[in-house]
């Protein structure tokens, strides 16, 4: 009853699906439908996979084209990998280190050197160690993946065998080979990658195997025996499918969808022609250079023309619509809303009707009545509203319900009261003074901006970025730490063990990150053995709790140390590390934004009736927090978990390097406002990384830092004030 025909329905086909699609059948709305005239090549997933899988001499393996493999049915069936079990094994995957190739055998083959770090072999070799040892030492040059365990470990059996059978499969085709040859090789392919019982993946791998025997058959009776190099068979069966299938399903459903081409010329209750733009229909095709035909003056009477083609049928699927003719196109540019218009066949129709008709009244415009111009997005109001053109309607009831809501039903400026299951621990409330807003996406409306959906890794890492190489001195900083002296030979198997873990570069890139990585952890390692050694550990460690504005903070304190001789007033010394430097390369003064853990910390044990000194020990600079009068440090708690609780309800105008670069000027009788604005807002010139730049939930929440400030910034700035001037007074005692 009803065909839509486009000039190329591969640029329609997703947005048909998309429209078309995203009704269940169950829905009285659902209209079945069909699109033909799509290529099986670049669409079926089965070919897909086929058609890398022909690439394997020239492919790097990397972990995205695995993956890539792993989304096609026919081949996880034939595998046995288990569909719900793929977000688990992309993760050890990307934890084990692996970015791309088979091997180093396979690496040298694309003229690299044969490095095995970071391939599948390697990856392999440890999510193995890892499922047979656990979290245990290196063994043999690998260190292995702790986090393969438990009924998961299954994964590990699929995934060894797709790697055997993709090494095995990158040495057969690599050499050139007879047709006889080739055809047994392509079929043993097939059968070792695919498997299944979907009738259309079916119908795909029998009509690839009849590709192969027709193919045997022409190269028999040409005497075609002479090898043959794999691009030239590859091209020759994938285009041969395509080729085979002249029907593409046309008038497959209700609503058929396809290209305008000739022998369409098939009466139809209703015809709908889209993108019909200009430029676009007739469509323009591009001579090739050695087409003579082409050139000016060379065509002669009879020659085909795809304008004159084009023109005919457009002609032909107008007298084949008994009910209806549906014509469409772009009438406004998407960048300044002018207007743009059809093609020049559909303007040739308009000027004949315009010409040649007047409506039935005698009077108006005869092309307005039949002409509509619909609004871009589908929610518009124009398909709601009362005074609307009735001949602009819509059947999306959801849109409907939307603009029916009041405007008192709107949400609410502030949620509920915040009201945990459970007592805080000091780690949240850290969080929260950290990144207030962040901590509200996460934790109330566990909401999680940036990264979420990352890409595979692919390539090796030849530097380390800000977050990769904090991670890799940590991790050498906690094993110098939990040494017993600092020995450089700690150190130095420690970042061995990060290259083991294929999380460092190869070659001399490495070596310039492992003594970068190795020197600052020794620094480090040894300013904290040196303060270990001043103020001895304690074993005490105590339960604390406070409560204010309805919540509750509740955690142990312990890694106390006993204070040195003569130094009054103070019942522990507890030492906090922070890893990097803590003063500003350009103005050398303290940044408070990374003492922000260890003042709540200090904060927490003098609300609960401890006193403590607290030292930051860090690269160039060790500030002390001194002890607290016990009721000034209730009322700054008091004031920090009233600022939690009005932070959970809304998002504080609030950010941590704004707000000390306020307080900081202020103190100093400069201009306080401008600095937190040039801290927070971006730098045009790009000369810095402003505040906004660095968190995604700030730029959702806030924008620009005057609408920070006009929400009521500078009401909220109290705990960062406390932290200042409690660092302060330690630094003048």
């Amino acid at each position: 009853d009803v065909i839509v025909m486009v000039p190329d329905i591969q640029t329609y086909a997703p947005h048909v699906q998309a429209v078309f699609g995203r009704i269940p059948p169950d829905d009285p709305r659902y209209l079945p439908y069909s699109v033909a005239d799509q290529p099986d090549r670049g669409a079926a997933p089965l070919l897909v996979a086929l058609e890398h899988l022909l690439t394997l001499p020239e492919s790097r393996f990397t972990v995205s084209d695995i993956l890539d493999l792993l989304d096609v049915p026919a081949l996880r069936h034939r595998f046995g990998f288990d569909e719900a079990g793929l977000p688990t094994l992309r993760r050890w995957i990307e934890g084990a280190g692996i970015r791309w190739g088979l091997d180093g055998a396979q690496k040298e083959s694309l003229g690299l050197p044969p490095q095995t770090q970071n391939s599948w072999a390697f990856g392999l070799r440890r999510l193995l160690l890892g499922y047979a040892v656990g979290h245990g030492d290196t063994w043999q040059d690998t260190a292995p993946y702790g986090e393969v365990g438990g009924l998961d470990a299954s994964l590990l059996g699929p995934l060894s065998r797709l790697l055997d059978q993709l090494e095995q499969s990158w040495r057969e085709l690599r050499a050139p080979a007879a047709p006889a040859t080739w055809a047994a090789r392509l079929r043993a392919l097939l059968a070792a990658f695919f498997a299944s019982d979907d009738n259309s993946d079916g119908d795909r791998l029998g009509r690839l195997d009849g590709a192969l025997d027709d193919w045997l058959e022409a190269c028999a009776e040409a005497g075609l025996d002479e090898p043959l190099p794999l691009d030239i068979v590859r091209e020759h069966w994938l285009e041969s499918i395509d080729a085979s299938r002249l029907s593409q399903r046309f008038m497959g459903g209700a609503v058929s969808f396809g290209t305008l081409m000739p022998m369409r010329a098939i009466p139809f209750r209703v015809v709908c022609l889209l993108g019909m733009n200009d430029g676009d229909y007739p469509r323009q095709q591009t001579p090739a250079d050695f087409d003579l035909m082409a050139q000016p003056g060379q065509s002669l009477p009879g020659d085909r023309s795809r304008r004159e083609d084009d023109r005919y049928l457009f002609l032909e699927a107008l007298l084949s619509a008994r009910d209806a003719l549906h014509v469409s196109w772009v009438g406004r540019s998407a960048r300044d809303n002018a207007p743009l218009p059809p093609s020049i066949l559909v303007g040739q129709l308009r000027d004949y009707l315009a010409a040649g008709w007047q409506p039935a009244e005698g009077d108006g415009d005869l092309l307005g009545a039949l002409t509509v111009e619909y609004p871009l997005q589908p929610f518009s109001r124009r398909y709601f509203g009362a005074d609307a053109d009735p001949r602009i309607f819509t059947y999306a009831r959801e849109w409907q319900q939307a603009h029916r809501l009041e405007p008192a039903a709107s949400m609410p400026a502030e949620l509920a009261p915040w009201q945990p299951e459970a007592p805080l621990a000091l780690a949240q409330l850290q969080s929260f003074l950290a990144r207030p807003v962040r901590f509200f996406f996460n934790q109330r409306l566990k909401v999680y901006l940036g990264g979420e959906e990352a890409e595979a890794p692919d390539d090796e890492p030849f530097a380390l970025g800000g977050l990769e190489r904090y991670q890799a001195i940590q991790a050498t900083l906690q094993a110098a730490v939990a040494a017993d002296a600092p020995a450089p030979a700690v150190v130095d198997a420690a970042v061995r063990r990060l290259g083991e873990q294929g999380l460092l570069p190869v070659g001399g890139f490495g070596e310039l990150w492992r003594e970068n990585i190795a020197g600052e952890a020794r620094a480090l390692a040894a300013h904290w053995h040196d303060a270990d050694l001043r103020w001895p550990r304690v074993e005490d460690k105590f339960e604390l709790r406070h409560a204010a504005h309805g919540l509750v903070l509740e955690d142990w304190l312990a890694d106390l140390r006993r204070p040195a001789p003569g130094q009054a007033g103070v019942d522990y010394v507890r030492l906090e590390l922070v890893q990097g430097s803590l003063r500003s390369a350009r103005s050398r003064a303290l940044r408070l934004d990374k003492l922000v853990g260890p003042w709540v910390a200090h904060l927490f044990a003098h609300a609960g009736g401890l006193a403590v000194e607290t030292r930051v020990i860090a690269l160039d600079a060790q500030p002390c927090f001194p002890a607290l009068p016990p009721d000034v440090a209730r009322r700054w708690l008091d004031d920090l978990l009233g600022a939690l609780a009005h932070g959970m309800r809304t998002p504080l105008p609030l950010a941590r390097k704004a707000a000390f670069a306020w307080i900081l000027c202020e103190r100093e009788g400069k201009d306080a406002a401008t600095a937190a604005r040039q801290c927070y807002d971006r730098d045009e010139s790009g000369q810095r990384v402003a505040e906004v730049d660095e968190d995604a939930y700030l730029q959702r929440a806030w924008p620009s830092f005057q609408a920070m400030l006009d929400a009521g910034f500078v009401r909220w700035l109290p705990p960062y004030r406390a932290l200042a001037d409690a660092l302060r007074a330690g630094d003048e005692a």
